[in-house]
């Protein structure tokens, strides 16, 4: 299988920049907890980083593609063990051996597609070199295969479980269709999150969180129109595609969509929440919906580092772009 079918494949699981799942995150605690290593880690590589779904152990979600041993791990289905980084060939110059996490044991089972695309891996990782034997080699091979169970659960679902909102993965394809299939000649883009969730969950329960998370996408539906696709992206994060909008209608369905998630109570916590978004439009030149993704989210930061609940735009065309200062205002 080529690199460009293997990307694809990845591309269709919608996993790459969610946040921390509880089903993933014990899969790697159970592998850290078996095989006794300070750091296990749920890896997938992507053209250019090694991007982590899980990173028990580890501070950090992604590494530059050509350091990641997971890069050696996806060449073959076999666990990739390597007993000591610093005297294998392959690593012994490797930042993360040299320097900080100062990796010596490495053990790497590949996650493989029913297409047989090697994604990435589940490794353990310790400071100290070790010997992992072919039971121990079976045993992180059969939770590489949980991890992709889960990853699949992700891939055929259409919606998300909790809010009943289009999956990620589903999210993606309806673009692509409205794009190859020449739907409307506009398409606008709407990223959003409610602020402050993480106090919503450390202070009511999570339980509460996802009731909040419940009324939020039950609240934007009286808002949406049926042709418009609201989907949960993971956690507290969403996204709406708008076929057929313009600059300024987008503008105008993301506003009213901002005051109804601000005024409505939510009785599990005895009060109400609010929400930042930022707005783009799909633009031709556009290398699938990731790029338009990526200057939505860059509007939603700036709502979100210029005082929250409120709607900021990300044009790439001249259009409107005068405006946009007015555009993106807060309501209080």
């Amino acid at each position: 299988m080529d690199e460009v079918e293997r990307l694809h494949i990845l591309d269709q699981y919608g996993i790459l920049d969610t946040p921390h799942e509880e089903p993933f995150e014990r899969i790697a605690a159970l592998a850290r907890l078996i095989f006794d290593t300070p750091i296990a880690l749920i890896s997938l590589i992507d053209d250019r980083r090694q991007w982590f779904k899980s990173n028990i152990g580890l501070d950090i979600r992604e590494t530059p593609r050509e350091q990641a041993f997971c890069n050696e791990t996806i060449r073959s289905d076999d666990v990739l063990v390597i007993s000591n980084a610093e005297r294998d060939i392959r690593t012994a110059r490797n930042p993360l051996v040299t320097g900080n996490p100062y990796i010596r044991f490495y053990a790497g089972a590949p996650l493989v597609t029913p297409e047989k695309a090697r994604l990435g891996s589940l490794c353990v990782i310790d400071r100290e070199p070790r010997q992992f034997d072919e039971r121990q080699k079976a045993i992180l091979q059969s939770l590489a295969g949980l991890v992709m169970k889960e990853m699949e659960l992700r891939r055929q679902t259409d919606h998300d479980w909790l809010t009943g909102a289009t999956s990620r993965a589903a999210f993606q394809a309806t673009a692509q269709r409205l794009v190859e299939g020449k739907g409307p000649p506009s398409i606008g883009l709407i990223s959003f999150d409610i602020d402050h969730f993480k106090q919503i969950n450390d202070r009511f329960g999570h339980l509460a969180g996802d009731r909040v998370l419940v009324d939020v996408v039950d609240i934007c539906r009286t808002v949406l129109r049926d042709c418009d696709v609201l989907s949960r992206l993971g956690g507290e994060e969403f996204a709406i595609l708008l076929p057929g909008a313009t600059q300024a209608s987008a503008v105008s369905i993301a506003e009213r969509l901002r005051q109804a998630v601000a005024t409505c109570h939510h009785a599990e916590i005895d009060r109400s929440v609010t929400a930042s978004f930022g707005i783009t439009m799909l633009e031709p030149s556009d290398q699938g919906l990731a790029d338009a993704l990526r200057r939505a989210d860059a509007a939603l930061y700036r709502s979100k580092a210029t005082g929250r609940n409120r709607v900021s735009c990300s044009w790439t065309s001249p259009q409107a772009a005068s405006s946009q200062d007015r555009i993106a205002r807060t309501r209080t």
